[in-house]
């Protein structure tokens, strides 16, 4: 009877996992749908065959008599931006998962804990100023990323001198919200227009301006930064549970807490810098995987990623045909499908916790 019972409850368990690999595989599979579509889509059409022929010609030249427009339109601008979209919206999302994690808190995302004012402000100063850390072509870039990790050493001063709790440093993280977002508006009101519209234009969000060459940083940013998160993975289990259980069980709590955000944030930051002010993806991706995998991070962190890079590929295809031929920028579609998915989620949850 025993044996039996164990069984029985060993093939539920492997159901279970089953499952959720299920979904993660759907993600997976539905990215590779959404890339196809997005590869044949936008000002110029091509269809599947053309573009296939383009790639396969790309790396064994002569194979196909391609006109050179397709090679420029396909392999330097539709690939790179999908490619752009897929790893922002995976890196979204791993940074969005692991803040509400760590911090127990379904408000957590890069927004809410001021990075993203904090690369708006830096921006704000090196579009609208002319001051800028780093010269060059990447002066706008530079200052974002250095800027975006102000509000992140900030809350780890906080928490490692004042040992803060998690829903202090959501509060610490909106007050610098404020702060760099007022920073921003009063440079803004001494700047002449046409500057202006370029910040807005950065604000708003774009997947479509990075080359072959920005990818290469900015992959093996997110690859070293993902290896790293997937293993805390046991350790923000066992904190789920609550800090002092988690103390009882050997983990690490404060550092644990200390290195996830750091590196989360340095994700965003990273994200941020190469695509502008990208929206609601690290805040909503989380919520809609946990309601499907459950809160099992082991299952959760990797999902949340796949899904972060259909949703904003998703997002980008959107923003290409909603208008066409005029492209607008990912960070309104994102805002627009993200403010009403959050707003269902939390009348679907009715009151109850998330952990």
């Amino acid at each position: 009877m025993i044996l039996s019972d164990l069984s029985k409850t060993r093939k539920q368990y492997r159901a279970f996992i089953g499952k959720k690999i299920f979904i993660i595989f759907v993600f997976i599979f539905l990215i590779f749908v959404l890339s196809g579509i997005a590869v044949t889509i936008g000002p110029m059409k091509f269809s599947f065959q053309d573009v296939y022929k383009t790639i396969i010609n790309h790396f064994h030249a002569g194979c196909f008599n391609i006109p050179e427009m397709s090679e420029a339109v396909i392999w330097k601008i539709r690939i790179p931006r999908i490619l752009t979209a897929l790893l922002a919206g995976f890196g979204l999302a791993l940074a969005g998962v692991q803040m509400q994690g760590i911090l127990r808190n379904p408000l957590a995302s890069p927004f809410t804990l001021g990075i993203s004012a904090g690369a708006g402000f830096g921006a704000s100063l090196a579009v609208l100023m002319g001051i800028s850390f780093i010269g060059g072509k990447y002066f706008l870039i530079g200052n974002a990323f250095l800027f975006s990790l102000i509000p992140a050493f900030a809350i780890f001063f906080l928490s490692r001198i004042r040992r803060i709790s998690p829903g202090v440093m959501i509060l610490a993280g909106i007050s610098l919200t404020y702060i760099f977002s007022a920073g921003g508006t009063l440079i803004s009101y001494f700047s002449q227009a046409e500057d202006l519209k370029a910040l807005y234009v950065w604000m708003m969000g774009d997947v479509g301006k990075t080359t072959w060459a920005d990818l290469g940083p900015f992959a093996i940013v997110l690859i070293i930064s993902t290896v790293m998160l997937f293993w805390k993975g046991w350790a923000l289990n066992i904190m789920n549970a609550g800090d002092e259980t988690a103390k009882s069980l050997g983990v690490n709590v404060e550092r644990t807490r200390i290195f996830i955000m750091a590196i989360s944030s340095l994700i965003t930051a990273s994200v941020i810098c190469f695509t502008g002010m990208i929206g609601f993806v690290g805040l909503v991706a989380p919520h809609i995987t946990r309601s499907l995998i459950g809160a099992d991070n082991r299952f959760l962190v990797p999902a949340s990623g796949f899904f972060g890079a259909a949703f904003l590929l998703g997002a980008d295809i959107i923003s290409m045909k909603i208008v066409e031929p005029s492209v607008l920028p990912v960070g309104i579609i994102t805002a627009l499908l993200g403010g009403p998915l959050f707003f269902l989620l939390i009348i679907k949850r009715k009151g109850r916790q998330y952990w």
